[in-house]
């Protein structure tokens, strides 16, 4: 279900968009508030909102004012009106709102946001400090002050001795010297480290806009065990489909409580068609790979194969069968046998192994999710 509104900050209108459950599981219920990028738009965190709205929550996507390229967006203000500051009071009026509702529980309120709308969820997050039970930043655009104190705030070049009282942006956008002014001497981990609740870091390795180095530090700006980074290996600033595919399984395992025990890197050496009609094909995909996580760090030992059969197009069978050898985190010898099938939409691996302290594995409901790179894939086993 799916509903437009307005609410305000002050005299100024914000666009928002609601997505709810077909089913309603309760009375309240949690809800995720989503920030869009630089000169994007709410209508950009559609798949995601309707993805939260499959699981259980409300899902709410918004325009910031003057923060959108395109025709200036929905919501009031011109961009050249709009800042990091501006962004941070916008969100918190949509949270304002939201929270208002009757059928929201507000002791579950997750704030999400990809790029300069992951920075200002997370600055919004640590204002408000125990009341956001959850943090998601996709990408997110911590580099804003340093891209300020070199002069190429949006992309675009200025003489730091000269600030130009309009900044003209790659993508069209205009913004003022103000948005210069306000973030030129921030630090921004010192901002993020007051958020007190639980936090989920998404980050591309090849990303050319914000390099990967800002996640890392950032973690290490939370207190220990806060805040779980999720490195996609090759994305750049933005996902494919399948990409976020893969990031909507890990969003869903963290808000559920969900940890991520296994992150196993996969190459592919070999592919067979073993048996084919015009109607049915069976392919044997063989590989190798490495795990090097905090539980366990190893390698895939040989005969690893991934068993996929469709007909008419769908698929039938799709069963990984791969035995990992290695150390875990007591420094023990072991072995990690994994079976990791697709049963509906999705994967539910089944582990056994000889390590004493891997051993509660093998009787955990699990979940993966695969993230496909030129090459090979990453594995993430949750639990």
């Amino acid at each position: 279900m799916e509903k437009e509104f307005y609410c305000y900050k002050n005299n100024q209108k914000i666009y928002v968009k609601e997505y709810m459950p077909d089913d309603l599981a309760s009375d309240k219920i949690p809800a995720v508030i989503i920030s869009h990028g630089f000169g994007g738009s709410g209508a950009d965190n559609d798949y995601y909102c309707k993805a939260f709205a499959e699981d259980g929550y409300a899902a709410y996507c918004f325009d910031f004012c003057g923060g959108t390229v395109a025709d200036g967006g929905r919501s009031d203000g011109a961009t050249t009106d709009m800042s990091v500051n501006t962004e941070c009071d916008d969100l918190s009026a949509v949270y304002e709102y939201v929270t208002s509702l009757s059928y929201i529980d507000e002791q579950h309120i997750t704030l999400m946001g990809i790029s300069m709308g992951g920075f200002v969820s997370g600055l919004t997050a640590a204002k408000y400090g125990d009341r956001i039970e959850n943090l998601i930043m996709i990408y997110p655009a911590i580099c804003i002050p340093d891209d300020a104190r070199m002069g190429r705030l949006g992309g675009g070049a200025y003489d730091l001795g000269n600030v130009p009282d309009t900044i003209e942006c790659p993508n069209g956008m205009k913004i003022r010297r103000r948005f210069h002014e306000e973030v030129k001497d921030m630090d921004p981990y010192l901002e993020l480290r007051k958020m007190k609740g639980r936090v989920l870091l998404i980050q591309g390795t090849n990303d050319d806009v914000v390099n990967y180095s800002y996640a890392i530090k950032a973690k290490e700006c939370y207190q220990k065990g806060q805040c779980q980074l999720l490195m996609v290996r090759n994305a750049g600033h933005g996902f494919s489909r399948q990409q976020e595919d893969s990031v909507i399984t890990a969003m869903k395992m963290f808000l559920a409580g969900k940890k991520e025990y296994l992150t196993i890197q996969v190459f592919i050496t070999e592919q067979n068609i073993v048996e084919k009609s015009d109607t049915y094909q069976k392919t044997e995909i063989y590989f190798t790979g490495y795990c090097d996580s905090d539980l366990f760090k190893g390698s895939i030992l040989p005969g690893a194969v991934d068993v996929q059969e469709y007909e008419n197009d769908e698929p039938k069978l799709i069963r990984a069968d791969y035995t990992l050898e290695g150390i875990d985190q007591n420094n023990e010898h072991c072995k990690i046998h994994i079976i990791n099938q697709k049963i509906g939409e999705q994967y539910k691996p089944e582990i056994t192994t000889n390590s004493p302290a891997l051993s509660f594995l093998k009787y955990m409901e699990l979940t993966a999710s695969l993230e496909i790179f030129e090459g090979g894939l990453t594995v993430r086993i949750f639990g």
